[in-house]
């Protein structure tokens, strides 16, 4: 399951991303927001992580206007990895190396075609499970970073 979330300025990427994952027959579940009426982004970042907290084997789709108040927000939740992407490298190596459950991409920064690459490698890479990436990720488990 892939959870989705916006704000307005991430709404028209949302919405052709969502038609992507249609064309891939994914399933997904649009958390909001619904127009491209001005709204707070933190709302929908917690909402997206939240759900990605209670189904271990979701992922988190966010984006806004550039990525970064989503990042910050998302990441405000404990348990979630959200790696802002944007390019098709860094979403892979992110769920390889970080077992990233959240993707931020920015509305206002990259197009159409990329977000669907992005997205697309986000999905279907998996972690690594190597010995170093677990060891790091326990590191960030335990502390407060």
């Amino acid at each position: 399951m892939i959870y989705l979330g916006s704000d307005h300025g991430g709404f028209e990427l949302k919405t052709k991303v969502k038609k992507h994952l249609d064309s891939l027959t994914v399933e997904y579940i649009d958390l909001g927001c619904d127009s491209n009426d001005s709204v707070d982004y933190p709302v929908y970042a917690k909402k997206v992580a939240d759900k990605v907290i209670k189904d271990k084997t979701s992922l988190g789709v966010l984006i806004c206007g550039t990525g970064i108040g989503m990042s910050i927000a998302a990441n405000k939740v404990k348990g979630i990895r959200a790696a802002l992407c944007s390019d098709c490298y860094t979403a892979k190596v992110t769920r390889e190396h970080n077992n990233s459950n959240v993707l931020v991409m920015g509305g206002r920064v990259i197009g159409e075609e990329l977000a669907k690459e992005i997205v697309e490698g986000f999905i279907k890479t998996d972690f690594s499970g190597d010995e170093r990436h677990v060891r790091r990720l326990n590191m960030l488990e335990e502390s407060d970073c």
